[in-house]
Order: C-alpha cells, then structure tokens, then sequence
C-alpha cells in the first residue's frame, strides 16, 4: 500500500499542472480530479504519470471528498495546481509520513502568497493540507472549503509557495466565475436586501484588510494593485447578489 498520495484538483490547468505534478514526485502516487476542462491538462497529467478521474462538480469541498474516496494510502497531500512545496517543506512531509509514531491526525502548512509574479505578500496562510487517511471524515463548505479531521492538528516547517493573481486578465476571470457562487451562497441563506450604502462598506472593507491588515502597502506598487482587485471582487459579489435579489423579487409579484 501507498503511504503518501498527492491530489490536485483542476480545471484548465495546462500552463501550471506539468511543474505541479512533477514537484510532487517525493508522493507515492500522484492524483489528479479534473473538472471538465477544455485545454490539455488531463492529457498532460496522464503524460507525467498522475492517475487521472473526471468528475464535474462546481463545489470544491465535493471535489475534494470523490478525491478522497480514490485513495487507499496512508497519509494524504492536497496542493492545488498553481503551488509548490519548498524543499523544507518536502523534507517536513517526509519525515512525517515515514515516523510511525506521530501524535498528530493532520499537518497545517504554512502559504506563502505570490502575486503578480514574485512579489511575495506579508501576510503568511496557515491551511490543512496533509492527512491521515483514517483521520480526514470529509470537506464541507461550498467554496472556501474546510476539513473535518478526528485529533490534534501539528503544523509542518517550511512553506508551500502559492503563485496566484499572476496576471490582470486572470484575476478579473477568477473574480467573474468565483463571485457567482459567492453570491449564490448569500442569496441562498437569505442575504439582506443590498442596499446603496452596502457597495462602499464591503469595498473599503476588502481594500482596509488587503492593505493594512494584511500589509499590502509593504509591496508597493503591486500592493496597491491587489487592495483596489479584492475591493473589484467584494463589488462585483454583491452587484450579482443584488442582481439576483431583483430577479427574486420581480418572480415573486
């Protein structure tokens, strides 16, 4: 049996999944979920030797959960197309998975954020990505999706390096598909109904967090430049809340 299986859950991918795959071959087994793309990314998965599943699903918590189903191995590593385990890190993963004897169900790593290229963002993630199989019960939440672990949760050394927002055109697409099902969550729960003043609120709020909260105004220029697109993406979310709201309201006369 495989003690230690990488899953990557993609869609469109083809520009990043080659390098991904291949910074995982300290992985027993690599596992790719693709979700209907249309470029050459399962072409290229197969190509590097991931065993490959399609499965259409636009909640990402339910992609992880048919990935899970997949694997027999012992430990489980998540990591998404477009990040890299530094050697610390992998160093970290591997000796985890060899000692028998850990006390812990399941790793946080530490994420730290490109954007734009190489500018590296201050504000350091710590997420839940390696598990004991045994350990990991499922994923819930539609989007920022979440683990359900049974026990402790250690955190590994070394950093998992995310490279994001890479350019302008792919962060205004990310935005235009992500923000349609973050509005879908708050209309479903029965959201307030978007009033005038609720634009700026949530925009100053996302552009605060970005760039003081999280010190983006240390990254100078493209600081500035990921501050105003998080502020892009909390108007463009409740524009098509409020645009669903409408739409509600005008079926229902």
């Amino acid at each position: 049996m495989n003690t230690l299986t990488g899953i990557v859950i993609t869609k469109n991918e083809e520009h990043l999944i080659k390098d991904c795959l291949r910074s995982l071959t300290f992985c027993d087994e690599v596992v790719v979920v693709d979700n209907e793309s249309s470029d050459q990314t399962v072409a290229i998965s197969k190509k590097v030797g991931a065993h490959v599943y399609l499965y259409k699903s636009s909640d990402f918590a339910d992609a992880r959960n048919y990935a899970l189903k997949k694997i027999t191995s012992k430990w489980i590593l998540y990591i998404d197309a477009d990040e890299r385990a530094s050697d610390t890190l992998r160093d970290s993963i591997q000796h985890v998975v060899n000692n028998s004897d850990s006390s812990y169900s399941a790793y946080r790593v530490k994420r730290q954020n490109f954007y734009l290229g190489n500018h590296k963002w201050p504000k350091i993630e710590l997420l839940e990505r390696l598990f004991q199989r045994s350990k990991l019960e499922k994923w819930y939440g539609k989007l920022h999706e979440s683990p359900k672990v049974e026990g402790e949760i250690g955190t590994l050394d070394g950093f998992l390096l995310h490279y994001t927002h890479r350019n302008l055109s792919e962060m205004v697409e990310k935005t235009l598909e992500w923000s349609k099902i973050e509005a879908e969550l708050r209309f479903e729960q029965n959201h307030p109904p978007v009033v005038w003043w609720r634009f700026p609120r949530v925009m100053v709020s996302a552009f605060w967090d970005s760039y003081v909260s999280q010190s983006g105004w240390k990254v100078g220029t493209v600081g500035v430049i990921e501050s105003v697109y998080q502020a892009f993406s909390a108007f463009i979310t409740y524009a098509r809340l409020w645009e669903m709201q409408k739409k509600s309201n005008k079926q229902e006369v």
